[in-house]
């Protein structure tokens, strides 16, 4: 957010989304070329074995490369072990497009020595050990990413993003040179080479859906919940981990993933506005109210009963013979519930049916939680920076609570709705709208929301707002991936990256003789103990984030100095090494 970043490359300091030099990627390239070299002299095992360990080490080889090319650019081609006994190393960094090729190049000699999955094709009676191993089904589902990167603007345009003066533009390590259809059209025929192979093993890989015969909000959550952080879930098409089980607490555990700062990040009011409500209908916010905004409405129950605002956004009490009840429904997208806590958000959930219950977080200032979080501070309403709801969201996704102790742990690296949307969004870019649409709604279909098109009519025909729709849709269905940043990036949009975000103040308000008023006190306590009503009325109010106030946010989008940022610098350190290495355009 500081800006600070430079080529220097410190050991224990900082460091770009994936560190060129401290996050094990030329290790593993080279453990893998090891194994290659050395497998054959291996005793006991069948040259299927043996195929098939190669064919997973090139694809571990690709998905390495893949984490640096999407930050960085062209790479230089290793094809080789080094002694590290040679007197000079010439290997200059590749052209974007031959990295490109290098990577697809790996997975299809790889693909035809892979099972489809573990546990699909295999009566392998250890085959749920082997689950997280590469299979076919990862490696086109990684094809098909790495096609798509390489189609999408930052690449493939018709001017370099920096304005084409820099070495590193000139040589095209950083854009191809030329806009070219074609690139869309193997992203294209990359995904349904995928989706095809699925369909001839039996549909392995598929949605997780809610199996009520009525499903609820908290049935979609769960559906949704499960497709992700369930280890045999058949939507996840490839996983990593870095220990065992939950309950091992190692650094990576999802226990600690407060420890290590991750809940810290707190969505933002624009992430939040990016959720449709529970019908699918488009998030706005009200532009004719008077003073803080308020919703359109709230959809109170599954008739589509209609209530007035009264500043809820998050959950409207059910009403019975005109007297609200203590039970409260849901009325946005099941998604935003499993990214972000938000206000009056249960907190105890349940492992097995995926219902909440229990007290709620209080996340209005003086609220049991919130505590003051917002605070003002000399007129301006201020986020504080030590505490855990700062902006009046907390972080959820991946982090859960007791219910997943002895769970097994694993972090998607490739998902089958990931595949959908890319494939949405392939077809959006060589004119299939229809398609497209088709992928989108078979992702909001699963958490209950009618189609897209139904309240955007025009997404049939224009072709840049469906685009976009699908982009929203991807940082709502992925959270806590970097797919909105990788998004960011590969689209170029310098937009993003100077738009001011924002937090939410929420106030309770209080019925007192007729009047709403605002009270500044949590209701876990004594208004519970005295059977006051849980409250429900509350009065909302953006507010620039300060604390975490970012550089670029002061800057012109259409300056260099923004768009320098689209790809990061390699350090100082390796390109002073001599054997090849160009720096990224402004960072010299």
């Amino acid at each position: 957010y500081g800006g600070l970043l430079t080529s220097a490359d410190l050991a224990n300091t900082d460091h770009p989304l994936i560190s060129y030099t401290h996050d094990y990627v030329w290790e593993t390239v080279r453990r893998c070329y090891l194994l290659m070299d050395n497998i054959d002299n291996v005793p006991g095992l069948s040259d299927s074995e043996k195929k098939n360990m190669i064919a997973q080490a090139k694809c571990l080889i690709a998905a390495r490369y893949f984490d640096l090319y999407s930050i960085y650019g062209g790479l230089p081609i290793i094809d080789k072990t080094f002694t590290g006994l040679e007197g000079t190393y010439e290997i200059p960094r590749a052209t974007a497009e031959e990295t490109a090729e290098f990577m697809v190049g790996l997975l299809d000699e790889a693909i035809p020595d892979l099972l489809w999955a573990y546990n699909g094709n295999t009566i392998d009676p250890d085959a749920a050990n082997n689950t997280g191993r590469w299979t076919a089904a990862a490696a086109k589902a990684l094809k098909a990413k790495i096609l798509l990167f390489n189609a999408s603007p930052l690449y493939n345009a018709d001017q370099g993003y920096y304005g084409g003066s820099s070495q590193a533009e000139q040589d095209h390590l950083v854009w191809h040179g030329g806009f070219s259809q074609e690139r869309w059209q193997k992203a294209l025929a990359a995904c349904e080479d995928f989706f095809s192979s699925n369909a001839a093993n039996g549909n392995w890989y598929q949605l997780n859906q809610a199996t009520a015969s009525k499903p609820a909000p908290e049935d979609y959550r769960q559906a949704y919940r499960m497709g992700y952080i369930y280890q045999g879930s058949k939507e996840v098409i490839h996983s990593t981990r870095v220990s065992t089980i939950y309950g091992s607490q190692g650094t990576y555990a999802w226990w600690n993933w407060v420890g290590i700062g991750r809940n810290s990040y707190c969505p933002t009011v624009e992430y939040v506005e990016m959720f449709p409500w529970s019908s699918g209908e488009p998030f706005e916010w009200d532009e004719t109210a008077s003073g803080p905004k308020e919703p359109k409405y709230a959809i109170v129950n599954a008739s589509n009963q209609k209530l007035d605002p009264e500043g809820q956004l998050f959950y409207s009490p059910v009403k019975k013979d005109g007297r609200r009840t203590l039970q409260k429904y849901a009325i946005r997208d099941p998604r935003l519930y499993e990214n972000a806590f938000v206000n009056g958000q249960q907190i105890t959930l349940d492992w097995t049916t995926g219902k909440s219950s229990g007290d709620i977080l209080e996340l209005w200032t003086g609220g049991a939680d919130a505590g003051q979080n917002i605070a003002n501070t000399k007129g301006e309403i201020v986020e504080q920076l030590t505490t855990r709801f700062p902006t009046g969201f907390g972080t959820i996704k991946y982090y859960l609570g007791e219910e997943y102790h002895r769970k097994f742990m694993h972090w998607v690296y490739l998902s089958y709705d990931e595949m959908l949307l890319m494939w949405a969004e392939a077809l959006a870019q060589t004119g299939n709208n229809a398609g497209a649409l088709n992928c989108v709604n078979r992702v909001r279909a699963r958490v209950g929301m009618d189609p897209i098109e139904k309240f955007i009519p025009e997404l049939t025909s224009d072709k840049d707002r469906l685009i976009e729709e699908i982009l929203r849709e991807r940082a709502c269905e992925l959270g806590m991936s970097n797919a909105r940043y990788l998004d960011m990036i590969r689209y170029k949009r310098s937009d993003w990256m100077t738009k001011e975000l924002h937090g939410l103040k929420i106030t309770r308000l209080q019925s007192v003789m007729g009047n709403w008023v605002e009270n500044y006190y949590a209701y876990i306590g004594n208004d519970k103990d005295n059977g006051i009503a849980e409250p429900d009325h509350f009065k909302y109010e953006k507010f620039t984030l300060q604390n975490r106030r970012r550089v670029m946010w002061d800057l012109d989008p259409n300056s260099n100095d923004v768009k320098k940022w689209f790809l990061f610098p390699l350090p100082i350190t390796e390109i002073n090494k001599g054997y090849g290495l160009i720096q990224n355009p402004g960072w010299d």
